[in-house]
């Protein structure tokens, strides 16, 4: 299972009104698992950065202006989610921006339905509760001080641990490492920190033989004395 964590940081909240895409941040998970492939660009948004953008992201229209436009990078974005699930925190935000870049050169929207949104499973999973980044960081103990700016790669970075533990912890699947096993029996250890108890002895009384002996002459031709 495939899945691209993304992110994106624009020029304002409203593509509608005029603004643009700055910066793309993804990461890719195989199965719930980091593969370590990624891909971030920034990029010139053909108009200016409001101050109120700026201090959110800390990019300014300098150091924009040589950076590629989206028509330039957008195969190379394509190719890279090709048609994985796209997991996005507030999903409806970046995928508008996106589609609205898709659409102004002439290429299909993406259709929503290939988000899953991490706000949406927050806010289901914690009713009442704070579920911006940072607040689900601090829940989770993921470590976001270096978070002194939104960043699309640092943030897309901080949203897959989030989103593994949305979904369960890091190991969903349930397999457990060597440290969690029993030595020598490969059942888990008792979670609780009790030492594992010595086998017990099972052997029957004469009594109890002698009642098995009683039921099995009552059965007709078993298999076993064929």
């Amino acid at each position: 299972m495939r899945e691209i964590v993304l992110d994106t940081e624009t020029t304002g909240i409203d593509p509608k009104s005029g603004h643009r895409l700055v910066e793309i941040g993804c990461l890719e998970l195989d199965n719930h698992i980091p593969t370590n492939r990624t891909y971030h660009v920034y990029l010139n948004p053909e108009r200016d950065v409001p101050a109120e953008a700026y201090e959110v992201h800390g990019l300014d229209s300098t150091f924009l202006s040589d950076k590629p436009r989206f028509s330039d990078i957008v195969d190379s974005f394509l190719n890279f989610i090709d048609n994985a699930s796209l997991v996005i925190h507030n999903a409806s935000f970046d995928m508008g921006f996106i589609n609205a870049e898709l659409t102004r050169i002439g290429y299909d929207p993406l259709p929503s339905d290939r988000a899953i949104d991490t706000l949406a499973m927050a806010r289901e999973q914690f009713p009442g509760a704070q579920a911006s980044l940072d607040a689900l960081c601090r829940r989770f103990g993921v470590d976001n001080a270096n978070r002194t700016v939104h960043g699309a790669l640092l943030d897309s970075q901080l949203l897959a641990d989030v989103y593994l533990e949305l979904c369960g912890g890091r190991q969903p699947d349930l397999e457990l490492g060597a440290d969690q096993a029993t030595p020598g029996t490969g059942m888990p250890a008792i979670g609780d920190g009790r030492a594992p108890q010595p086998p017990r002895a099972h052997a029957p009384t004469a009594e109890e033989a002698a009642a098995h002996a009683r039921f099995l002459e009552r059965l007709k031709e078993p298999l076993w004395w064929a």
